[in-house]
């Protein structure tokens, strides 16, 4: 038996209201949408339970995959983070206030600065990772492992398709 879902519902009416259009589309972003509204709210409970918010860890998870010291440029947090220079200067301020991270001189550039991981921000970023790992784990707990990594290849493509797609912001 075929399960349906609210997306189901909303493709029927638009189908019915306009019979013209290419509904395929509506049927994939729709759902994605949906999942990203639930993951969205499973990360932010792991972030908090740890004592960080979903910006806060983005900083963090970048100076810790990127291995000890832990340590980037600026620039590289900009980039991975996808936020505007301007934004992580305020973020890398608040969250040396909250003793996660310091700045050090770039030994390679007087001028330059380097963004470094403490102690305490590897602990809270080690916990929230532990716990959105388990989250995430559950949101996909339905799904056979081949279909996961069928899923996870068909996302990717659909990644390298949209990622250039220009987007006015």
């Amino acid at each position: 038996m075929s399960q349906h879902d609210e997306v189901d519902l909303i493709l029927s009416d638009w189908a019915t209201a306009r019979p013209d259009l290419d509904l395929a589309p509506l049927a994939v972003f729709s759902r994605m949408t949906r999942v990203t509204r639930h993951l969205d709210r499973a990360r932010a409970q792991a972030f908090a339970r740890s004592g960080l918010t979903a910006w806060e860890f983005d900083v963090l998870a970048v100076l810790r995959r990127g291995g000890a010291p832990f340590r980037q440029s600026p620039k590289t947090l900009v980039r991975q983070t996808m936020v505007s220079s301007g934004t992580m200067t305020n973020r890398i301020d608040r969250m040396a206030s909250r003793g996660l991270v310091r700045r050090l001189t770039d030994p390679n550039d007087g001028r330059g600065v380097l963004v470094e991981m403490t102690e305490q921000g590897q602990v809270l970023v080690d916990a929230a990772m532990t716990r959105l790992s388990d989250y995430e784990e559950q949101l996909l707990g339905g799904m056979p492992r081949g279909e996961r990594e069928r899923l996870a290849a068909l996302l990717r493509k659909l990644s390298l398709s949209v990622q250039h797609f220009p987007v006015d912001e």
